[in-house]
């Protein structure tokens, strides 16, 4: 009597990712109450819908707490310096273009020192996602004013009340020519969540500003209990995100009506500067090969 055939398992399918996947062991030290672990939870979830593995993913930070965010996913992960997450995001790009890359900063850190990077990343329109947290404060230093506090606001750098207008970071991103802008809020964690998805899945340079308040330092009047009643979603004001005039003009209502939802999407994007590079490096490598 011969033996069974022991014919070897099927191979199994490659899991689908889920939001834990994504998940570190390092557990964040933000203060109690921060919107940014909101921020952070969303992009979990954004990421399992797309359902790319972490080592195909590389998120760039600059300094700051919102900042630390590459420490708390298993994806690849660089903190560089203050301001400089997006030349950092756009060298990745060019040399790895098959990754997906997020760059994550602050107010401070994008708008500040780092804010002559920003039109020209938006120019050269690499495939990046840059995710700002934006609480008007500087909070990882103790609450000093920054580029998007409101004028009046009193802190430990502005005693007498900041006597500067506030940087609108989503209008500057539209003037800059960006191809997506969106705003978002912790305390609507399913929008945040669908809104970095689409950011991520646009072809270009994409922006969402994130509206995360700071419990420690922050205006009491933008934490996230308040943004829930404070909330519009421009989908349900009947935006047109194709239209980018229309676009302008309601991010002028920045630091007066919080929207949420995509305020521009190019609905024909250009071509993005590394795909572009790639093409160029076939043509050349095309040419060597038929000289020889």
């Amino acid at each position: 009597m011969s033996a069974l055939c022991e014919c070897p398992p099927a191979p199994s399918a490659t899991p689908v990712p889920t939001a834990k996947d994504y998940r570190s062991n390092l557990k964040p030290i933000w203060c109690p109450g921060c919107g940014d672990y909101g921020v952070v939870t969303a992009l979990y979830r954004a990421l399992a819908a797309i359902g790319r593995p972490p080592h195909e993913i590389t998120f760039v930070s600059g300094i700051g707490c919102s900042s630390r965010i590459p420490g708390y996913t298993t994806a690849y992960g660089f903190n560089t310096l203050h301001g400089r997450a997006l030349p950092i995001a756009q060298g990745i790009k060019l040399a790895r273009p098959e990754l997906m890359v997020i760059a994550a900063g602050g107010d401070g850190d994008g708008f500040s020192i780092g804010g002559g990077h920003v039109p020209h990343a938006i120019r050269r329109n690499c495939d990046i996602t840059y995710l700002m947290m934006d609480n008007q404060i500087y909070g990882l230093t103790k609450g000093q004013v920054s580029p998007t506090s409101r004028r009046g606001t009193v802190t430990p750098s502005s005693l007498y009340g900041s006597m500067e207008d506030p940087v609108n970071p989503l209008l500057y991103v539209l003037a800059y020519g960006a191809g997506f802008v969106a705003q978002g809020a912790p305390s609507d964690m399913d929008g945040l969540a669908k809104l970095i998805e689409e950011a991520i899945r646009y072809p270009g340079f994409a922006f969402v500003n994130v509206q995360s308040p700071c419990i420690s330092f922050g205006d009491p009047d933008s934490q996230l209990k308040v943004q829930k009643t404070k909330m519009r979603k421009l989908a349900d004001e009947g935006h047109d995100p194709a239209n980018r005039l229309r676009a302008m003009e309601l991010a002028q209502e920045y630091g007066q009506t919080l929207y949420t939802g995509v305020f521009y999407r190019n609905p024909a994007p250009a071509p993005t500067y590394d795909s572009q590079v790639v093409a160029l490096q076939q043509r050349l490598g095309a040419g060597a090969e038929d000289e020889n």
